[in-house]
């Protein structure tokens, strides 16, 4: 007869071998060291955040070129008295937003612009300074082990590069087309999220979270799926920020339709054809419409995948909450556009679109953390 010895348990693959607890670069940081490190990542992400919402009002007001040069030590200290706001304002009349566009402006509504340039400013310096005081603290007292150090000199390597590609965005106003360029509004919103993505994923490196058992075919799957999810959303972002810096989103304002068709009206008149991707105003708006539509439609696919493959059962929530903000942001959208872009609604567009990349890796972090399930393997028959 086929029996089991008393006592002995089944064996499980991968723990025989070590393999659900392989080493990471976090294994070489002590806990205690973990906490200020993970809470200096995260404050990271919160500021930058905070400057992609004052960036957002900026852009819809129109106050990004109020200050037309670019001083980050001495351009910390504002207008103190009447004669440097004549000045800042004298300075300001000679480019051609004013010119063209602004000739009646007072100097009163001069400094209201001024505001959000500067509080956008500001808080890119602040971040450089949150960055940079608790790094020279974390040196000296030995918490940055090699692969923190690397992770951080990136983080400092984006944000110095952050720098450079805002002034280079409000230089493109200064001369003669009274706007940004739209490539560079789109490179300078990219480089915020990517540093917003790095704090959060590093953070969550730093994270004591229990791994969750996952296939090695569904963490395959999920971690591919989220991928093109998140380079939709990318996309989808990088041409929202062209609807911006074209100021598409003040015409064509109804939904579905574009002014009663599916299609932008005179949509491909610019040659070569394909530059109406990227510079006619309908068409750009048209694309934000159509990507939305399709990365609406992704994350409710996956979400319905997820619920459907028992294996994935844990992560039910977390496909629920990245399907229902998407879902929350195309509504929001829609809301923006037929407002005529009213500044509480298209400053809320923003921010959820970043809450979504901040839920995305969050998700994805959560499947490469995954550990594979244990695989039971019957012990040796033995003859009683």
């Amino acid at each position: 007869m086929a029996t089991q010895e008393l006592g002995q348990q089944p064996a499980i693959a991968g723990l025989e071998s070590g393999d659900l607890g392989a080493a990471s670069w976090v294994d070489e940081i002590p806990d205690a060291h973990r906490r200020p490190l993970r809470r200096w990542m995260w404050v990271g992400a919160g500021l930058t955040a905070s400057t992609l919402v004052v960036g957002g009002i900026t852009r819809l007001t129109e106050s990004g070129l109020s200050i037309v040069d670019w001083a980050p030590i001495v351009g910390s200290i504002p207008p103190l008295n009447d004669a440097d706001w004549q000045e800042a304002f004298a300075r300001y009349q000679q480019y051609p937003e004013y010119v063209k566009i602004r000739p009646d402006m007072t100097l009163s509504e001069f400094k209201q612009i001024y505001f959000w340039e500067y509080l956008h400013r500001m808080l890119g310096r602040l971040i450089g300074v949150a960055f940079l005081i608790p790094f020279i603290l974390f040196w000296i007292r030995g918490y940055l082990t090699g692969p923190m150090f690397r992770r951080v000199g990136l983080l400092f390597a984006l944000g110095g590069l952050q720098g450079l590609m805002g002034w280079y965005m409000v230089s493109s106003g200064l001369v003669d087309r009274p706007d940004v360029s739209q490539y560079r509004l789109a490179a300078h919103l990219l480089l915020a999220i990517t540093i917003f993505g790095c704090c959060l994923w590093f953070g969550n490196d730093l994270l004591d979270r229990q791994r969750l058992q996952l296939s090695a075919a569904s963490r395959t799957f999920m971690t591919r799926a989220l991928v093109v999810v998140g380079a939709l959303l990318m996309i989808q972002i990088f041409w929202g920020a062209l609807v911006a810096g074209l100021n598409a989103g003040f015409i064509l304002n109804t939904f579905p339709l574009m002014n009663g068709s599916l299609l932008p009206p005179q949509g491909w008149s610019h040659d070569p054809v394909l530059i109406n991707l990227f510079e006619n105003l309908a068409t750009v708006q048209w694309m934000h419409r159509l990507l939305a539509t399709v990365l609406l439609l992704s994350g409710i696919a996956l979400l319905l995948i997820i619920r459907r493959n028992p294996s994935l059962a844990t992560f039910q929530r977390w496909g629920a909450l990245l399907a229902g903000m998407i879902a929350v942001q195309y509504g929001l959208g829609i809301l923006t556009l037929l407002s005529h872009v009213r500044i509480g609604l298209g400053v809320a567009h923003q921010l959820v679109a970043l809450a979504i990349v901040g839920v995305l890796l969050t998700f994805l972090h959560q499947i490469r953390r995954s550990t594979p399930e244990p695989i039971v393997r019957a012990s040796s028959p033995r003859h009683s």
